[in-house]
């Protein structure tokens, strides 16, 4: 258990004017909803690692939405043990750490076409109702996140 690392990705928060951030819900949890997210490839900085993520779980580009914050720190989570045991990473990996990004909307009425293999739905959602429904691993590390980012 000592030696196990956590895998380093980014989490992005996509905001709209009012408020409202972008959240998905898993295909493989239904009610279980959350922010898109993924791992760094190797030598990836974590800034372009949060565009291809966005791209690839949203299709939101640079035409869609522009970078307002990273978060300077990192924020780390803990896999359960049933997730490290289902996980193919779960014999060397103990959970994520993530660096946070928030992107704004150029439109509000922007559309994600978000990737149906790991997400079924997606909603535009108040902050706190998000923290509420998201899996109970990743609760913590939602709300230290949002009250560094989010007024």
């Amino acid at each position: 258990m000592g030696t196990q690392q956590f895998r380093a990705g980014v989490a992005l928060i996509v905001r709209r004017e009012n408020g409202d951030i972008m959240a998905f819900e898993r295909v493989d949890t239904p009610g279980a909803w959350q922010l898109p997210q993924g791992g760094l490839d190797t030598g990836e900085e974590p800034v372009d690692a949060a565009w291809r993520e966005l791209r690839e779980e949203t299709g939101l580009t640079v035409e869609h939405v522009r970078l307002v914050f990273e978060l300077p720190e990192w924020i780390a989570y803990e896999w359960p043990p049933d997730i490290r045991e289902r996980t193919h990473e779960g014999h060397k990996r103990r959970g994520q750490i993530q660096k946070w990004f928030l992107f704004g909307v150029l439109d509000d009425e922007v559309e994600p076409r978000p990737d149906m293999h790991e997400f079924g739905d997606w909603r535009w959602m108040d902050p706190h109702h998000l923290v509420a429904h998201v899996v109970d691993f990743r609760r913590d590390a939602y709300a230290r996140a949002f009250s560094r980012i989010l007024p």
